[in-house]
């Protein structure tokens, strides 16, 4: 005799909870396999395989059965191991289904068995789980029905097997069996649930008061004042009252699967009205149901087919009709119904949001509408997606409005729901306090009435009871503040096994009849969940992880919040959603981590690039304009206003008619506050997407932390580095460039504009600005581009200071000015006056801009040219050298010494003689001293301003050699002296910078070089009278130099002799020089005595050049010119060009 079956030993808590979880991952393995087989990418090579086809034809015939031995399937045996390989997994995958299906069958039989009573606003666990596991096997056997290679994969894998181990797998049969029955699915699926339809449709039941509650328009909701923290006052620290307690946050489309699926499962219950209702509510709600994650259902024509497939049973003609009825109604109502539900949820969410941030003490009494809208929030984002991605067919002949769907305000409704998130993590203490103290001393006392009004409870069911009141009993608030660990999972097992052992027939505690044991129980759950389980509940009532697959859509809904700027601020919620991602995985499913987990990361780093660059993009607008106003506040703008105002008081009656220029400041001038300028618009735009980037401090994403700070300051420092080049409106071919003072202006503009930025993110600005500037200083910035330093140097060697000594008497390099003056301009050359770049004012902007490391830069590039003149000038001494040798001993000899620098002059074919180059190169030289001093000069005085403390010890070091005794050379020590006084814009007698270029040059003559350099000085001095021949040699008064720069000689002979002599030399520069001098002077004093009138043109302006050489020249005296050159020949010199120029003038 069979024995009776024990309901209490049946373990349907156990079976309910393992399937269930087992479920899921079913349904993630095969989404992921259909995924995989519907794209050609993905799917195993051979199944696209042409040799292939004719193996598939025979397979599927006569599926399941095939012939092993048919000549079609050789194709298979060669590839057998291949086919094992790739196919196992989805082979695999299909045999767990089957046995997931079978378990599922005989639960649901075992509960059959049993009579459970199921009613979810008692035994809510009970019910739930039931409900689910249902759902989920229908969808897990649509899903399967969806596949279409399965059948091929199934009975490849097979004949591979068998060719492999000699024999079939043994359960092929049945899974061949399986694909057959099911397909299509719900007729099959509906004959099995003919006897389980006694449960199902009771449990489906239990919903009419629970789903039409959360099927309210938005009026509706409104009226009820729904979620409405703040609608009654005097009950605001109160407990929300309800006795479904667990319904109040439950899912409305996990719902909705359950009564599609449900009463497709039992369409015979129909004939209830209270069925009816629940099915036409639902199927009016919408008209796509998810399946799994994207994987959806058109649910009114999918559910119109089974009817059909029904028609031999009397009725369901007219259940179809009525399907497509329902399907008219949600295609002209339900997007206007959500859309209102949407809107009213932003509004309730931020009402949320503002009342538990300022009180939030009030997250404890008022959890559960946290959850609660949460959970309305996630069911109106999901149908929205699934929605959107999947509009109806266009037979319907349905115009869908677009603003319905495509819901530009939806970030918000997004950020509030993570920033109710945000709260319940924050403030999880503030909850586990509240309801540690509500579970023991009210929960526990209320308990203990309901247990001690029960008449009799058997003993099992009273130990069940006892433990749950022990369990409330002993919390304290002492265990939270010690931050104890809560685990209360196996107190609602407990209760789970409960509900199942009193829902049964034959029960010894019938819950039925003991409803307020069940409704307090399911409010003692949710309150423990509050205290152990918040995590979870965030997850279960607000996960917005289907984003994942809907990646078009959340692309599209980022650009759309992009462009709306209303919405900005909301945007930071996109890669915060992606820290959602890794919610939709399930461990049956461990091979999908890795690409959700990329995908996940990849998008919040997409969000955040393209959120820091519209930051960016509104910054480098706002830095535009004030650039702009800034530029027009410059001195050269005040020109048009003064000249304005001088021909209004001349011609009062005629330039009435004439606009007078904008003065500065006229833009900030407004007739009322409605007007909105551009400016206003920009620095709105700024303030609400600098509240996204400094809404978080970091995202966590799949074991990634983003910080959107870092991203935003990563993007600006990237910006601002190509915006001050791009100020500098350098082009090359042009050869324009910004002026260095204007430069100047627009940098300090746009710093300001970013120290502001403080104002709107917490960021550290100077951290940007010391990432930044500091790059400008050198020729390539961190990555490889030119930079300020690069551009201007170049600009003034191959531009400015080509045309100053490449065209003599264009550009002149005036002392008394300081600065380069243009005085002529060539044909075909463009227009720009030099003393606007390279006066002294010009030039201490650039050392402002670039600083002492920049100005070092252009020094050393300024030095190597001057290196490469040397070079050539050594070239022409060493052809040259016997002439000089002699010239050098025969000072005192005046007709050889004629002789000798006639034949220095002699030009040769083509090309001008030795003693034109030699001048020319050391005029270039003196040119590029020249403005190096001048360089240098507007650095010192930058410096003296910035650092005048450290300049002094600077000065005092380089006036006042320390001597140490210590082991370096005195040598050494001197030149270590001068490269620091020189970086910081000092003037040394012996330039480091000069001597350091001059030491890399590679001579032929190397044991030589001395001499080289005294025959070098020879050259000059014996070479000095031929300038009086040129007409460009005219010194001019007001500039304090000659039209052909010969006055840089000054420059270029005694740092030479400085440098060469400092190097070669013994450090004799002040003997050499007076060999110079003698030599000079002897030279220029037959220049009296030339009767040649062109010789001796400007015999004055070169007198002149004797005199500057000497002032220059730190090792040189008056004293010893005078007793080489009369002073008289000097005083005359300088009275008479000075009384030339003031004739000029």
């Amino acid at each position: 005799m069979a024995r009776s079956m024990i309901p209490s030993q049946q373990k349907l808590a156990e079976k309910l909870t393992i399937l269930n979880d087992r479920g899921i991952g079913m349904l993630t393995r095969i989404y992921n396999i259909k995924k995989m087989l519907g794209s050609p990418d993905n799917k195993p090579t051979f199944l696209t395989d042409k040799s292939m086809e004719q193996a598939v034809k025979v397979l599927l015939k006569k599926f399941p059965q095939y012939d092993s031995k048919a000549s079609q399937l050789n194709v298979v045996n060669n590839m057998k191991n291949e086919i094992m390989k790739a196919l196992s997994l989805y082979y695999y995958t299909f045999l767990d289904i089957m046995y997931f299906k079978d378990h599922v069958v005989d639960l649901l039989t075992t509960i059959d068995a049993c009579q459970a009573f199921l009613d979810i606003r008692l035994n809510f666990d009970l019910t739930k789980s039931y409900l689910e596991l249902v759902a989920t096997y229908v969808s897990i056997m649509i899903l399967v029905s969806k596949v279409d290679d399965r059948k091929a994969v199934t009975a490849l894998f097979n004949v591979a097997h068998e060719f492999l181990q000699g024999k079939g797998d043994q359960v092929y049969p049945r899974l061949g069996q399986m694909f057959l029955d099911y397909d299509p699915p719900m007729k099959k699926l509906a004959e099995e649930f003919v006897p389980h339809s006694r449960i199902l449709v009771p449990a489906l039941l239990s919903l009419c008061q629970i789903y039409p509650e959360h099927n309210r328009t938005a009026d509706q909701l409104r009226q009820m004042q729904v979620l409405s923290v703040l609608a009654e006052p005097t009950k605001m620290s109160s407990v929300p009252t309800t006795e479904v307690i667990q319904c109040e946050y439950l899912s409305m489309n996990t719902m909705e699967r359950w009564i599609i699926f449900g009463v497709m499962l039992c369409h015979q219950g129909l004939t209830d009205p209270n069925m009816y209702g629940l099915w036409k509510a639902t199927l009016e709600s919408g008209y796509i149901l998810q399946l799994c994650r994207d994987e959806v259902l058109h649910i009114h024509s999918y559910v119109s087919t089974f009817f059909e497939s029904l028609r031999s049973q009397h009725g369901h003609n007219k259940r179809s009709q009525e399907v497509k009825d329902f399907q008219q109604q949600a295609l002209s109502t339900a997007s206007g119904i959500h859309r209102e539900r949407r809107k009213f949820l932003r509004t309730t969410l931020r009402q949320l949001t503002l009342v538990f941030t300022e009180e939030p003490g009030l997250l404890g009494p008022k959890a559960l509408y946290v959850f609660k809208a949460l959970s309305m929030a996630q069911d109106e984002v999901h149908w929205v997606l699934r929605h959107v991605a999947n509009p109806p067919s266009r037979r319907h002949n349905v115009r869908l409005p677009q603003e319905d769907f495509h819901d530009r305000q939806l970030p918000e409704l997004l950020f509030y729901m993570e920033e109710l998130r945000g709260l319940v993590k924050k403030y999880n203490q503030v909850m586990q306090r509240y309801y540690v103290q509500y579970l023991s001393n009210y929960d526990a006392v209320c308990l203990n009435s309901i247990i001690q009004a029960i008449a009799m409870v058997p003993e099992d069911e009273s130990v069940i009871l006892s433990s749950f009141y022990n369990t409330m009993v002993s919390l304290s608030i002492k265990q939270v503040e010690d931050n104890e660990l809560f685990d209360f999972r196996g107190f609602r097992l407990d209760w789970f096994r409960l509900q199942a052992y009193t829902s049964v027939s034959k029960a010894g505690l019938v819950l039925r009849d003991h409803q307020d044991l069940g409704k307090h129980m399911n409010t003692v759950v949710f309150h423990t969940k509050m205290v152990d389980y918040l995590d979870e509940m965030i997850n279960e009532c607000g996960d917005l992880s289907v984003y994942c697959f809907y990646t078009n859509l959340f692309e599209h809904q980022f650009k759309q919040c992009m462009e709306f700027p209303a919405q900005h601020r909301f945007s930071i919620i996109f890669p915060m959603i992606c820290a959602h991602f890794m919610n939709a995985t399930h461990e049956l499913c461990p091979e999908e981590r890795h690409s959700i987990g990329t995908t996940s990361v990849q998008y919040a780093h997409w969000f955040l690039r393209e959120m820091s660059e519209e930051v960016n993009q509104v910054i480098t607008a706002i830095c535009e304009e004030q650039c702009m106003l800034s530029y027009k506040l410059l001195p050269k703008h005040s020109a048009a206003i003064i000249l304005a105002q001088v021909q209004k008081k001349k011609k009062k009656e005629k330039e009435k008619e004439k606009k007078e220029p904008e003065k500065p400041g006229q833009e900030s001038v407004r007739k009322n506050r409605e007007v909105f300028t551009r400016m206003d618009k920009l620095h709105m735009a700024l303030t609400e997407l600098c509240y996204g980037i400094n809404y978080c401090n970091v995202i966590q994403v799949w074991e990634h932390g983003f910080i959107p700070r870092e991203f935003f300051l990563q993007h600006l420092e990237a910006r601002f580095n190509k915006a001050l080049v791009g100020m500098m409106m350098y082009n090359p071919e042009t050869t324009e460039i910004a002026k260095p003072s204007e430069l100047l202006n627009g940098v300090r503009a746009y710093m300001n504009v970013l120290q502001g930025l403080e104002n709107y993110v917490h960021i550290d600005i100077a951290r940007v600005f010391n990432n930044v500037l500091p790059q400008q200083t050198q020729n390539t910035d961190a990555t490889g581009e030119k930079t300020i330093t690069a551009n201007y140097t170049n600009w003034y060697l191959e531009v400015l200071l080509r045309r100053a000594t490449c065209n003599a008497g264009q550009i002149v390099y005036s002392p008394r000015q300081k600065a380069f003056v243009t005085v002529a301009t060539g044909e075909g050359q463009t227009n720009f006056a030099a003393e606007e770049y390279a006066d002294l004012t010009e030039l201490r902007a650039l050392a402002e801009l670039i600083g002492p490391y920049g100005m070092k830069y252009m020094g050393e590039r300024l030095m190597l040219s001057i290196a490469s003149q040397v070079d050539e000038l050594k070239k022409i001494v060493v052809s040259n050298k016997e002439t000089l040798v002699q010239l050098r001993t025969s000072f005192d000899k005046p007709e050889m010494m004629r002789e000798l620098t006639r034949k220095l002059q002699m030009p040769h074919k083509n090309s001008p003689s030795d003693v034109d180059i030699v001048l020319m190169r050391m005029t270039i030289i003196g040119v590029l001293l020249s403005f190096r001093a001048l360089a240098q000069e507007a650095l010192n005085d930058v410096l003296e301003d910035r650092i005048p403390f450290l300049m002094g010890s600077i000065r005092d070091i380089h006036h006042h050699m320390p001597d140490n005794r210590d082991s370096m050379p005195p040598g050494l020590k001197q030149q270590v002296v001068n490269e620091l006084a020189s970086s910081a814009g000092q003037s040394c007698d012996v330039d480091p910078t000069l001597c350091n270029a001059l030491r890399t040059l590679k001579s032929e003559h190397a044991e030589d070089e001395y001499t080289m350099a005294c025959l070098l000085f020879v050259f000059v001095a014996v070479s000095i009278p031929k300038l009086a021949r040129s007409e460009l040699s005219v010194f001019r008064a007001p500039l304090e130099g000659h039209l052909n720069n010969a006055h840089c000689l000054a420059k270029s002979i005694n740092a030479l002799a400085g440098a060469l002599f400092a190097l070669y030399g013994p450090g004799d520069t002040e003997t050499r020089l007076q060999e110079f001098l003698a030599l000079a002077s002897s030279s220029l004093l037959r220049l009296g005595s030339e009767n040649e009138k062109e010789a001796v043109k400007n015999r004055e302006s070169v007198y002149i050049l004797l005199d500057l050489i000497v002032q220059e020249s730190p090792f040189l005296t008056m004293d010893l010119l005078e007793s080489c050159f009369p002073y008289a020949l000097l005083r005359n010199a300088y009275n008479s060009v000075y009384k030339a120029s003031a004739g000029d003038h």
